[in-house]
């Protein structure tokens, strides 16, 4: 069954490595964006927004629109959520919150028109299934009213969901009303851990729902696991597995938990005593990439596994794995405005975040503005760095001449501190350099955050002015 956390291949593309995860493991971003979100600052407004929207209108709106829409309520608390949400009964909240998401779709919708194509959608939370299926059929028309969608073969269209919330007449409603992918929070079928973290799931209702997104024509079906919950063992992890393998989606997400009370209030209703040690994590995810792997899953990368012929391992083998704040995306060059509070949008040069509190957020849109509220405008270096950190975290491989061709730069001599610190991960067997490549192996692709924040120049730099202080989970 279980195999302990020794130094094995578990797959031709991944290798597990105990001693040197020991090692390594220190706290760090996801990098879902460089620079990461803590270093955004309020001086950035809505003037600044405005300008990289005709910076990106200027130079002919090349690429693609990707939406992302933030509903932020659900009906229940789970214990581990370290997500931006609202716990409550009440539904005219919603009703509310719509009516002005409406207005902030316009005031983009605007901005945009004429301009590009939406070929990627994706609603998160919260719960977006929250919302009533009258709600949100409304909702989508009112983003087809004022953006230009790709047809359902070529556009990317996806909804998380509870399956506890939904039915399966709800599950081929949300595929007429356009959404085509779709992802599940399973995070553990043992009844004992549901319990621990306040989320009860019926292993019956899941895949009833799951079955109900094929039969409607999903194009793909996604899991999200979790592994270092209260109560969770080799034991329990290894029959969730043998589950979810039987259900056989087409991409698994299984994160760390990270335990971080002290920052997720609702963590605080976790007994500590129940979470499993250090080294049973450590067992735990060796276990998930070995099942999963033999299984026929491929490694992506950073907690992400999928289907040889799904479309994010098919990018991934041709170069066109992008990361963003949805996770690994298969549309590299997108403009992804995001809406709804807390939303984080990645536009031309720049990153924009929206107000945090429905108050701060819905006064903004009452004075006629987006409602941003902090952001950052990036500089040569910046976007230098971070097309370096997609390439690694998306491709395991950075191409040095590719970068010199791009750049006006001499890589030796602009990165030699970081080539001196990478020497000593290569010592350790995480990546190779050349002249032309540096390349991740087997046994450093669980560690390419690590690699990844060699590059990270503003990693113990002082911080210019206050921003909000982030606490980074541990690299693996």
């Amino acid at each position: 069954m279980a195999v302990p956390a020794t130094a094995v291949p578990i797959s031709s593309n991944v290798q597990f490595d105990a001693a040197l995860i020991r090692k390594m493991s220190q706290q760090g971003p996801r990098y879902t964006s460089y620079p990461t979100a803590d270093r955004f600052t309020d001086s950035f407004g809505m003037g600044d927004y405005l300008q990289a929207v005709n910076s990106v209108r200027a130079m002919g709106a090349r690429n693609p629109l990707s939406l992302y829409l933030h509903i932020p309520f659900c009906d229940k608390l789970c214990y581990y959520c370290a997500c931006n949400k609202i716990i409550t009964k009440v539904r005219s909240k919603a009703d509310e919150y719509l009516t002005y998401l409406k207005r902030e779709i316009e005031i983009q919708g605007k901005l945009f028109a004429d301009m590009n194509t939406v070929e990627q959608l994706h609603f998160g939370g919260g719960t977006p299934t929250y919302i009533s299926d009258a709600q949100m059929g409304d909702l989508l028309a009112h983003l087809r009213k004022w953006f230009r969608f790709a047809t359902d073969d070529v556009g990317e269209y996806s909804i998380e969901i509870d399956p506890r919330t939904v039915s399966p007449e709800r599950v081929h409603s949300l595929r007429a009303q356009g959404f085509n992918r779709i992802s599940f929070g399973v995070q553990d079928f043992d009844e004992d851990v549901q319990k621990a973290v306040n989320r009860i799931q019926p292993e019956e209702c899941t895949l009833g729902v799951m079955q109900a997104a094929r039969d409607a024509g999903f194009r793909s079906i996604s899991i999200d696991l979790i592994y270092g919950l209260p109560k969770q063992n080799l034991i329990t992890m290894d029959k969730t597995l043998s589950k979810v393998i039987a259900a056989n989606p087409d991409r698994l997400s299984i994160y760390n938990y990270a335990h971080m009370p002290a920052l997720f209030k609702p963590q605080r209703r976790i007994n500590e005593d129940e979470l499993p040690s250090g080294e049973t994590k450590l067992d735990m995810l060796s276990l998930c990439i070995r099942r999963l792997t033999e299984a026929g899953y491929v490694y992506i990368g950073m907690d992400h596994f999928a289907k040889p012929n799904d479309e994010l391992a098919i990018a991934q083998r041709q170069g066109r794995l992008h990361r963003n704040f949805q996770g690994y995306s298969t549309h590299a060059e997108a403009e992804m405005v995001a809406m709804g509070v807390s939303a984080i949008s990645s536009v031309g040069s720049t990153y924009s975040q929206n107000e945090k509190t429905l108050e701060g957020y819905y006064e903004r849109l009452e004075q006629g503005e987006l409602p941003i509220c902090r952001g950052i405008k990036m500089n040569v270096d910046d976007l230098l760095r971070r097309i370096i950190i997609q390439m690694l975290m998306c491709n395991f491989e950075l191409s040095i001449k590719s970068v010199e061709l791009a750049y006006p730069i001499t890589f030796a001599n602009y990165f030699a501190t970081e080539l001196e610190k990478l020497r000593a991960l290569e010592a350790d067997g995480l990546l190779t350099i050349d002249q032309e490549w540096i390349t991740v192996t087997p046994k450093g692709r669980l560690l390419i955050r690590n690699i990844c924040m060699v590059f990270d120049r503003y990693l113990g730099m002082p911080r210019e002015v206050k921003v909000e202080r982030m606490h980074y989970s541990k690299t693996i």
